[in-house]
Parts: structure tokens; sequence; C-alpha cells
């Protein structure tokens, strides 16, 4: 009987190590092509979607457009399943904003908002991305 109990021990303890190992999302890495829509409250005429490309990887897994002089870091993120969700502070003359964002990786496409606070401003950008190919090195 001991060794019956041995044995499912291992069993057990094999697919908990198998389960508690995470190696990311589920996302092509390389260049993804990422489209943001900005909306922010009470203005009149919502902004034209924008699209820029990044390379991202299972280590660089947040998209994020590069805004010189922004003096952004990212302070917190966090990956569960296929979503990564992250805050990312940036430095400005008018003060700190603050990104609270949560993407959810499906292979090649990705789909997630970013809540946008900077004093009593707030904006939603919708976010969506393709995988278009290989990185340049």
């Amino acid at each position: 009987m001991s060794k019956k109990i041995c044995i499912l021990l291992f069993v057990i303890s094999l697919f908990l190590f198998s389960c508690s190992v995470q190696k990311g999302p589920n996302m092509k890495e390389g260049l993804w092509e990422v489209t943001m829509r900005m909306e922010v409250p009470g203005m009149p005429v919502q902004m034209s979607p924008q699209t820029y490309t990044q390379c991202l990887t299972q280590k660089e897994v947040v998209p994020q457009r590069e805004e010189p002089d922004q003096g952004c870091k990212i302070v917190k993120q966090d990956i569960t399943g296929d979503t990564v969700s992250w805050v990312v502070e940036c430095k400005t003359n008018e003060g700190t904003a603050v990104s609270d964002g949560r993407i959810t990786y499906k292979g090649d496409t990705f789909e997630g908002v970013i809540q946008m606070t900077q004093g009593s401003m707030k904006a939603t950008q919708r976010l969506s991305g393709k995988w278009v190919g290989k990185c340049e090195k």
C-alpha cells in the first residue's frame, strides 16, 4: 500500500509542478501592429484611431507606444493565463499620469483596454493587436 501512495504522490507532485510553471500568455512573439482608439468623456469629437508597431516577446508583453520625454515606467505587471495587466506611471509637466491596462492574447491577436487618469481627466483606450511578422534585429 505504501508503494501505491508514493507513486500517487509522485504523480500529483508532477502535475502540480507542471501547472505552476507558467511560460507566459498564448502569444506569438514578433512584430505586432497595435491599434488604439481613444475615448474621452465629454469630448464632442473623438480622435481617429492610431496605429503603431512594436516587437512583443514573452519578456515584454505590454504594448506601449514610445513617448519621448514622458518618463514612463511600468510599476506593476501581472500575467494570469493569457491575460496581462499592468500599471504605468508617466511623469509629465502637468503631473503624474497613471494608466491601468489589461489585454488578453489569443495567439496572433489581442484585445484590451487601458484606463488613464491624470488629475481630474479620465480617458479610455481600446486596444487591438495583430501579429504581422518577425522583428528586425
